[in-house]
């Protein structure tokens, strides 16, 4: 709690002393160049609008990075408008005491119109720029995490791309490797069977060839019913 309240504070009082320095310079100006008091004034108002933006980006760039989820980050808008508040009125208050010790005018307004109508424009200054600056910030914070989430993601990709053409050539390599250790095997060729055919010399083609008469096995010619030897058919 502690913390928290000196963030608004420190920003509500340094806002309100930034204010308060920036009216006195004007008022020195406007009193050097009177006719330039109109230019002047945009300067001063631009000087105060440039703080508020730097300030207030860098919380929101802060906040964003401490907390890339935007549920757990620091609720800055109440922040800026507890400081918006204490800038206003402190503002208002330091520019109402200083006007009674300077020999130039800072605007000759009261005390009632420093802590109403002039707070109120401050406070809404202060308010709405520190507002867009937060954002911005924190919008800024966002899309670097999404480029380098991005290119991690491309990374990671290519790295996954690397790995599985390695393993690719890997197995290829180990598949020739397995190829050429085992052994060739070739399938036995069969080839018919040569048959070979009885050859007869020339000379005893037209060769006589003569059928002998079966006989017994004490050698005797072998007769059929008839009285005649086997083998022949007539007997002889």
């Amino acid at each position: 709690m502690l913390c928290r309240m000196t963030g608004w504070a420190v920003r509500g009082i340094g806002m309100g002393l930034i204010n308060a320095v920036v009216r006195l310079l004007l008022g020195a100006a406007v009193s050097m160049w009177p006719l330039s008091g109109s230019a002047l004034r945009w300067v001063a108002y631009a000087l105060v609008i440039l703080v508020i933006v730097v300030w207030a980006g860098i919380d929101g760039v802060r906040d964003r990075r401490n907390h890339p989820d935007p549920d757990d980050g620091q609720d800055l808008t109440m922040v800026w408008l507890k400081a918006a508040v204490v800038a206003g009125l402190l503002a208002g208050l330091l520019s109402w005491i200083i006007d009674f010790f300077v020999d130039f005018s800072l605007g000759q307004n009261g005390l009632i119109f420093e802590l109403t109508s002039g707070a109120a424009f401050t406070i809404l200054t202060i308010f709405v720029v520190a507002s867009i600056a937060v954002f911005v910030g924190r919008l800024i914070v966002n899309r670097d995490a999404k480029k380098k989430l991005a290119t991690s993601d491309a990374d990671r990709a290519h790295d996954r791309e690397l790995v599985n053409a390695g393993s690719a050539q890997r197995a290829e390599a180990s598949r020739d490797t397995r190829s050429q250790a085992e052994p060739t095997r070739s399938e036995p060729t069969r080839s018919e069977p040569t048959r070979s055919e009885p050859q007869w010399a020339a000379e005893h083609g037209e060769a006589d060839t003569e059928v002998f008469s079966a006989v017994d096995a004490d050698g005797k010619p072998r007769l059929d019913k008839r009285g005649n030897r086997h083998g022949t058919a007539d007997g002889s």
